[in-house]
């Protein structure tokens, strides 16, 4: 479905304007200022086209198209309440875990696939844990961080957050680019499968051949599902040294397996 295109909770999608990263943050100054409602409202109609991609995840699932949309704004105002101007992050990189942070909130409350009670609490602690965290750091935090916030052990954060997520398909991408793509079905193999534990070794060890910064680029995009342009300014690189390097340090692999 095209969201650009249609009307969602009275708005139609087709109009609504982007906002530049600078016009953002020179509305927040002045949200923080002057507590401009003015400044606010536009500031939350120019990210409105965010909140549309953000939630194309959560469809296809029996919700409805305007309460989700809703969670999600709800989700964008909570992002321009806790901005740090101080901090040297994008707003789209701090709103959109903000906003999947209110929707999967929102669907574990509502899930109809009954989850243990101690476990709902647990994901639901390690949630606000990840809101407090990222509003504290303007990032999102890791396992291990939400884990120590709270005084759990990883191994328990990650079951009780694995409980209440959302299921998806072997075939939904988890890296493309214009030349390769890879599918969440290619990370599955058999364990007890020599072949495929041998393959595995030969992975291990044809990532420890790759150069420092090649590794850090690796672990930014797919352990921690960060976008190319974010690792850039992580790292200090252009976005396209980024795909680059990332696009060597993949083939390398390939060619040593």
């Amino acid at each position: 479905m095209a969201y650009n295109k249609v009307v969602i909770s009275g708005i139609n999608t087709s109009e609504l304007v982007v906002l530049k990263e600078e016009e953002k943050m020179n509305l927040l100054r002045e949200i923080r200022e002057t507590g401009s409602k003015s400044a606010r409202d536009k500031l939350i109609n120019g990210n409105l086209r965010l909140v549309l991609s953000v939630i194309q995840r959560f469809t296809g699932r029996g919700e409805d198209i305007d309460d989700l949309f809703q969670i999600g704004v709800i989700g964008l105002i909570k992002a321009i309440n806790n901005f740090d101007l101080s901090k040297e992050v994008r707003f789209s990189t701090y709103c959109v875990p903000m906003i999947t942070g209110e929707l999967r909130r929102h669907l574990r409350d509502y899930s109809q696939i009954k989850v243990s009670r101690s476990l709902r609490d647990l994901a639901y602690k390690a949630i606000q844990a990840k809101e407090r965290l990222t509003i504290q750091n303007q990032r999102e935090p890791d396992i291990e961080e939400i884990a120590r916030e709270i005084g759990e052990k990883r191994a328990d954060v990650v079951i009780a957050l694995e409980s209440i997520s959302d299921p998806i398909s072997l075939y939904e991408p988890v890296f493309s680019d214009s030349d390769d793509n890879m599918y969440v079905i290619d990370q599955i193999g058999d364990k007890n499968d020599v072949e495929s534990w041998m393959d595995e070794l030969s992975i291990r060890d044809a990532i420890k051949k790759l150069g420092e910064r090649e590794r850090n680029i690796l672990y930014l995009r797919f352990l921690q599902g960060k976008t190319q342009v974010e690792v850039a300014n992580e790292i200090g690189i252009s976005q396209a040294q980024v795909s680059r390097l990332e696009k060597s340090a993949i083939s390398r692999i390939k060619s040593s397996v």
